[in-house]
């Protein structure tokens, strides 16, 4: 007899965008005549820039010879590529690192999700609270969690670090010691941002209490304002305590490509229970090397093309395009009366929900009288009830009669 891994018998019942297509699906069939326009989940509508189809078409192309042919790839990633990425993504904000500290991947929800299975279950982790889902649910899976409260609507072992109105949707340091700290700014949902200062703090944290910092920096690339940092080791002593993942899907269009990149410095250590120190980043590559064959060939091949001066462009007009949408989106927002936040250094509007209407409540009104869908604040934790989430990835077209329909139907 199989039996089952019980962790898994600790997740809701659905993953938060399953449901949602589920409900959206209902809707449709009950209402084929609807015409829906999709604002929640974060996947984009631009193509991919003609530098990288170019790039990619020339290594399909390679891979067609027998003298260009490229089978297996090294796990971590084409070299060409990584020194790219630290070329123009590190070395410019004064930060160094090596080849061997980047590490190629299929995306960052692949990353975040498989990163926790370097720690032993008995860690304690935090997550701000609302709270990318991934986080949480591959620690259940793993069985680093507890049980979930349905009361609190929160796992009984996480530290929940609260993002409200009252602390400017910023989260607070752990008030108990913790060994695993998710981060994630420009935040996914609020889109919020923290200062090199506010950044400071949380490595201090780490290094006092060694801890690790979990930083998603996949919408670094949306910062508009000066003075935000837009990597974790831009802040001093972060590389002794903090592993980085950054994207190419929000920023290039890669969401059905799938490419990715996670920095693991070779100074942050982890500890056996003899107190004997182990390299974060030998343990990640073991890892790799056992459980991944590394992101193909023509993909990391189009991906290079984002570095240069055609694709920099392009990739600066596509980020334009949304950050755009995401403009129309706060102010049309405003301009109907409700509280937001976010849609200035990130491609999300994190908006309050009217007044005693939840938000699962508020997602089924503006499915049926706006045909506009958009994402349950309660799908990212306790504290994201009463909120809820757009995106800016529609098109200029879909996302101002969106706004419309939100103004005149709700």
């Amino acid at each position: 007899m199989a039996l089952v891994n019980e962790n898994y018998l600790r997740l809701p019942g659905s993953y938060l965008f399953s449901e949602i297509a589920r409900r959206v699906n209902e809707f449709k069939a009950n209402n084929p005549e609807a015409d829906i326009i999709r604002l929640g989940i974060g996947d984009v509508t631009r193509p991919l820039p003609p530098a990288v189809i170019e790039a990619m078409h020339k290594g399909v192309d390679e891979m067609a010879n027998s003298k260009t042919f490229r089978g297996y790839g090294p796990e971590q990633g084409y070299q060409f590529l990584i020194e790219k990425i630290i070329e123009h993504d590190f070395t410019p904000r004064g930060v160094e690192l090596s080849v061997d500290e980047v590490f190629v991947s299929d995306g960052a929800k692949s990353d975040t999700a498989n990163f926790q299975e370097l720690f032993g279950v008995n860690n304690i982790m935090a997550v701000t609270d609302p709270v990318y889902p991934v986080y949480v649910d591959s620690n259940v899976m793993a069985g680093r969690t507890g049980n979930f409260d349905s009361e609190k609507s929160q796992y009984e072992s996480i530290v929940y670090l609260p993002c409200t109105e009252e602390n400017g949707m910023k989260p607070s340091l752990p008030e108990t010691r913790v060994d695993l700290i998710y981060l994630c700014f420009p935040n996914n949902p609020t889109g919020m941002t923290l200062s090199k200062e506010e950044l400071k703090q949380w490595v201090d944290y780490a290094r006092e209490n060694r801890s690790i910092l979990l930083f998603d920096a996949a919408y670094e690339a949306f910062i508009r304002e000066e003075g935000v940092p837009h990597s974790i080791f831009e802040i001093e002593g972060s590389q002794e305590v903090a592993v980085e993942f950054r994207s190419f899907s929000k920023t290039a269009g890669f969401t059905g490509t799938r490419c990715a990149y996670t920095i693991v410095p070779k100074e942050v250590m982890v500890y056996d229970s003899k107190g004997e120190a182990h390299s974060l980043n030998s343990l990640w590559l073991r890892r790799q090397t056992t459980k991944f064959n590394g992101a193909s060939y023509p993909v990391q091949a189009g991906a290079v093309a984002i570095f240069s001066e055609e694709g920099k462009q392009q990739i600066k007009e596509t980020i334009d395009y949304y950050m755009e949408n995401a403009r129309v989106i706060r102010e049309g927002l405003q301009e109907a009366g409700y509280t937001v936040f976010g849609g200035i250094n990130a491609p999300y509007i994190w908006m309050k929900t009217p007044k005693n209407m939840g938000s699962w409540e508020f997602f089924d009104k503006l499915m049926k009288d706006a045909h506009v869908i958009g994402t349950p604040g309660a799908g990212f934790g306790a504290n994201g009830e009463g909120y809820f989430r757009l995106t800016a990835f529609g098109t200029r077209e879909n996302t101002l009669q969106a706004i419309e329909r939100i103004k005149t139907r709700m």
